[in-house]
């Protein structure tokens, strides 16, 4: 198993609960930041009228996710201090999980050699401010499925998972750079 990468710091967490809108906010206060792999799969994949949608072929989209979630991995060591990842390598994971697939060994492998922060970030389903649109298909009760097959994933592949308090976006952001300490 590699070394942890300290200063890549993962956000997760079912649909939904706030990441994306999270990952802008530590963006806007000056830190490096990977978007989520999945909305811009289906964006572009939409756009093409291809066939790696989540709701067409599952299997290939978890594919596409883990080929994305490693080029990222890759492209944060052109970055300094901490890169705030929208999802990693072991929401892949839990995607097969959440989806009755078993977990191919390469995913598995990809989780114990592409390593991140021991501390993840977990944002809980959060119903208030939950919504649907053109690339989030997901119920309530999906993004909760969601949400605890990404925190199984993670404690199965060695994390430690700190959820993130439902407040405000700035308090949020406090909350996670505090934890952070010294990074």
């Amino acid at each position: 198993m590699h070394k942890s990468n300290d200063r890549y710091v993962i956000l997760t967490g079912g649909p939904g609960a706030g990441k994306t809108t999270l990952i802008c906010a530590l963006k806007e206060r000056g830190y490096a930041t990977a978007p989520e792999a999945g909305r811009a799969i289906i964006q572009n994949y939409q756009a093409i009228n291809g066939p790696a949608l989540p709701w067409q072929n599952k299997a290939l989209f978890a594919e596409l996710m883990l080929s994305w979630e490693l080029r990222s991995y890759g492209e944060a060591a052109e970055q300094e201090g901490i890169v705030f990842f929208d999802r990693g390598v072991p929401d892949v994971l839990g995607y097969f999980d959440l989806i009755g697939l078993p977990v191919p060994e390469h995913a598995r492998q990809a989780a114990k050699l592409f390593r991140y922060n021991p501390s993840v970030f977990i944002l809980p389903p959060w119903p208030e401010i939950f919504e649907q649109d053109a690339e989030r298909k997901q119920t309530l009760e999906e993004a909760e499925l969601t949400y605890s097959a990404l925190a199984n994933a993670y404690a199965q592949s060695g994390y430690n998972l700190v959820e993130v308090p439902k407040c405000s976006v700035a308090e949020r952001a406090d909350f996670i750079l505090a934890r952070l300490g010294g990074l």
